[in-house]
């Protein structure tokens, strides 16, 4: 990440030593969140980058960042959401298989690691057919442990919403998956 901090800082409007100790702070933040929807070392690293080129790259125009931590981790969601569209050879899994196999040790047969493994990439694709704002409300709650009104706080939005989009969003899931199984949609 070194030879990106060393680009040039044309119409940026952060200093390179600002954007230096921004990396520094908060790269761990980004990592995890694109690696949450990626789940690859080597994809969450390349949206870590883009991240960071894209604050390179910012208008000197650009409104200043109020909440970097948010800022960052949405801007992570975002461009790891781009990643997961453009491979978009999802098979599609149960979702009533979905939350047991996710809950259960990693200590299991060979069998069950697969199909666990086919149901978290049904997941990312399931985040990448959505909204990233509501894909963003649904990692944060359901990957992140949070609570509807730390979601709100983030996303600046109310906990009413963010209760309402969560719950839509999984009635949606449940009924793609239900029309994938044959079922009344």
């Amino acid at each position: 990440m070194k030879s990106v901090m060393a680009a040039p800082m044309e119409s940026a409007n952060l200093s390179e030593a600002e954007l230096e100790r921004i990396f520094r702070e908060h790269h761990a933040l980004v990592f995890r969140a694109a690696y949450r929807i990626t789940g690859n070392a080597d994809d969450a690293e390349d949206v870590l980058q883009t991240v960071f080129l894209r604050m390179i790259k910012r208008a000197a125009n650009a409104e200043p960042v109020e909440n970097m931590p948010s800022f960052l981790h949405r801007a992570a969601v975002n461009a790891a959401l781009d990643l997961v569209r453009t491979r978009q050879n999802i098979r599609n899994i149960p979702l009533d298989e979905l939350e047991p196999v996710l809950a259960e040790s990693a200590h299991r047969s060979p069998d069950r690691l697969q199909h666990s493994s086919e149901i978290r990439e049904w997941l990312r694709g399931a985040l990448a057919r959505l909204n990233p704002r509501i894909a963003e409300m649904f990692m944060m709650r359901f990957f992140d442990g949070k609570d509807n009104p730390e979601i709100a706080r983030l996303l600046k939005t109310t906990p009413g919403t963010v209760a309402v989009t969560l719950s839509r969003t999984r009635d949606r899931l449940e009924k793609e998956f239900r029309a994938y199984q044959g079922g009344v949609a």
